[in-house]
């Protein structure tokens, strides 16, 4: 049963694959936003994947962040999650990334809890 409080840890190093320049978000050589957000999902994620049921995942269908400050290549980058709110199948989780330097990022995250073969098969059928 999930309960409030769950939390999560993330890492990552900034490569120039992370790079607003190289993922398209942006011009520079810098922590892409795209980046940080999917480190964020990630976290929250594998945060709550122990107390699920067995074939069930989740899902993401909100993200509301503010990416507050750059981080250049070779800096690393540390995400928490806390999952803050359960409402069914609905988590509200609150995010935040800092680099070595302080926060970069904060923010609120919404997941859904669904059954994962039930869901790749409704996904699937968009293709028939």
């Amino acid at each position: 049963m999930l309960k409030e409080g769950i939390k999560g840890t993330g890492e990552v190093v900034v490569t120039e694959a992370l790079t607003a320049k190289t993922m398209g978000s942006g011009e520079l050589d810098v922590y892409a936003t795209p980046a940080m957000i999917a480190l964020m999902e990630q976290t929250a994620y594998q945060s709550v994947g122990s107390e699920l049921e067995e074939g069930m995942g989740t899902v993401g269908t909100l993200m509301n962040v503010q990416h507050l400050a750059a981080s250049p290549v070779g800096m690393k980058i540390s995400c928490e999650t806390e999952l803050v709110e359960v409402d069914g199948r609905r988590l509200v989780f609150s995010v935040s990334a800092s680099d070595e330097k302080g926060l970069i990022g904060k923010g609120t995250h919404e997941r859904f809890i669904v059954d994962n073969a039930k869901f790749q098969s409704k996904a699937d059928a968009k293709l028939q």
